[in-house]
């Protein structure tokens, strides 16, 4: 990949990625309500995420290679919230706050912490794609989720399969965005079908 192409495609996963879960926002927001999305899920992916930021910033990484991934910690932090606003469960958002600021620190107090957090990394973010799944194979209906946050999430990843392969070129990083890419593609199919099944029932 020829490094100008290489830049557009950066530019185009930080673009996306400013906004990737804003449409997703708005669906919670508008409806008052955050059916067909499990916070369980949620949970799990910002933690995916959260490890995944500590990992390239320890490692010294490009920041081109993972600056989105402020931005779309800070979306779902806000859309976590959102969810325990309209579940009622506000009070909880604290606790998992301050779980999540010290395993901050801990990841990196020994190298071996964020290797193994790393390798763990891609089956927590791959258990929030199937927690998402499972909730909506259970309600067959995809409720407030939206397909064009998860059609987002499809591209991201798929664009750093190519920036990952030309920058760092780490074994666990590809494998991590290979696995998000299919399963963001089976969730995007999912909400998809159960909101056709809806407007044709």
């Amino acid at each position: 990949m020829a490094p100008g192409l290489l830049d557009l495609v950066h530019l185009t996963t930080w673009a996306v990625c400013a906004v990737i879960k804003l449409p997703q926002l708005v669906a919670v927001l508008r409806a008052g309500s955050a059916w067909g999305l499990s916070l369980s899920s949620l949970l799990l992916e910002l933690a995916g995420y959260l490890v995944f930021l500590r990992y390239q910033i320890y490692y010294g990484y490009p920041l081109e290679t993972y600056l989105e991934y402020p931005i779309i910690i800070a979306q779902d932090a806000i859309l976590i919230y959102c969810i325990m606003h309209f579940s009622g469960k506000a009070r909880r958002a604290l606790f998992y706050a301050l779980i999540f600021w010290g395993s901050w620190y801990m990841l990196t107090l020994q190298k071996w912490i964020i290797d193994l957090a790393m390798n763990m990394c891609t089956f927590v973010s791959a258990a929030s794609k199937l927690v998402q799944l499972q909730h909506l194979w259970q309600t067959k209906d995809s409720g407030q989720a939206s397909a064009l946050t998860w059609g987002m999430s499809v591209y991201t990843c798929a664009a750093r399969i190519a920036t990952t392969v030309m920058t760092t070129n780490d074994l666990a990083v590809l494998i991590r965005f290979i696995i998000m890419l299919i399963l963001n593609i089976w969730v995007t199919a999912t909400v998809l079908h159960y909101r056709k099944t809806k407007k044709t029932d």
